[in-house]
């Protein structure tokens, strides 16, 4: 299994990113203000307008380190990568596998994880939670979870599956209120929304789902499948649709769950987030640099994998469930496994 490395977070935008030999080097107002070497990098993500020279976004293409720019609220500008990587014949069936029976299975094994992950989420609240008002409420959408799971075995085509999938997550974030402990009324959620998010609860795991798409798209390209064509999100210019997909499956616990964890521990407060006059809410600079830390604590916790039988970190989970699509579409496995929480 692959090492997990570091990435760098660049939060200020008044930072210059340059390079001084085989070491990434950034700069503030011509002083140097942080260095470190490219090898124990594997991505850089920088917010605002942060600056880059050309010799850097050389040698990170040339050492395989991603260099994404995204705007000061996490929305994706622009990502400078390397030659494009992986044996052809993978992509070549990869592509194969889009427009035939393929999609459907891979699709209907990620979505099927994904509710029964967000079952999980709601099951883990009532047994820790043990209020008996709180378990009546989250009971019943444990119920519905768990009788959609088994629904998505018997779909037959992609938008009945689509149409699962959202009747799922429709119950699912109908119980997210209960999951919140603290500062209720400051994070209640009507519904769930987005670009822009209208709620600091949206705010924060909409943050959350680009760093998650971010680590997602990157495990793909590592092993050798193009990010851009996918199995249950319709193909679009621009749109990396297989991350896309792959992330369905791990929203639930690499996202979701750290969410919950930073509202209810008070790592994160509502003064956090910023509220525009359009009614948009964003992470402030201070909420998003403490998202970031704590995504990162969080990606270094080890686990064991259910179906590798191999204790990992955290943050090698999309990596392992991008190997385990590839050996599928391969042929080296009979289906594939998506993470399942346990």
């Amino acid at each position: 299994m692959r090492k997990l490395l570091n990435t760098l977070y660049v939060t200020s935008t008044d930072n210059y990113l340059s390079r001084d030999g085989e070491n990434v080097v950034i700069l503030a107002e011509q002083a140097e203000k942080f260095r470190i070497p490219i090898h124990n990098l594997e991505a850089i993500i920088t917010f605002g307008y942060t600056g880059a020279s050309p010799g850097l976004m050389h040698l990170c293409a040339e050492r395989g380190v991603a260099l994404t720019f995204l705007n000061e609220h996490g929305g994706f500008r622009a990502r400078i990568q390397g030659k494009t990587s992986g044996n052809v014949l993978l992509r070549r069936k990869q592509y194969k596998f889009s427009d035939g029976p393929e999609a459907l299975q891979i699709a209907k094994r990620m979505i099927q994880a994904k509710v029964i992950n967000s079952r999980t989420v709601i099951n883990r609240a009532i047994r820790d939670y043990g209020e008996q008002d709180k378990s009546s409420q989250l009971q019943p959408i444990a119920v519905e979870l768990k009788r959609l799971s088994h629904m998505v075995i018997h779909v037959d085509n992609l938008d009945t599956l689509r149409g699962v999938e959202g009747e799922a997550a429709k119950h699912y974030f109908s119980g997210m209120n209960e999951l919140i402990l603290t500062e209720k009324k400051a994070f209640m959620m009507t519904t769930r929304n987005r670009r822009p998010p209208k709620d600091r609860i949206n705010a924060l795991l909409s943050f959350l789902y680009t760093m998650l798409r971010l680590d997602v798209q990157a495990a793909l390209e590592t092993v050798g499948l193009d990010p851009a064509v996918g199995f249950l999100h319709r193909d679009r210019p621009g749109r990396a649709s297989l991350a896309l997909d792959l992330m369905e499956e791990l929203r639930p616990y690499l996202a979701d769950r750290l969410a919950l964890t930073l509202i209810n521990r008070k790592q994160i407060s509502p003064k956090s987030f910023i509220i525009k006059e359009n009614g948009a809410v964003l992470l402030s600079d201070e909420g998003r640099n403490i998202v970031l830390s704590s995504w990162q604590q969080r990606k270094k916790e080890e686990i064991r994998h259910p179906f590798l039988d191999e204790t990992i970190e955290v943050g090698l989970i999309p990596y392992a469930q991008a190997l385990l699509l590839a050996r599928f579409i391969r042929g080296d496995i009979e289906d594939y496994p998506p993470y399942l929480w346990k």
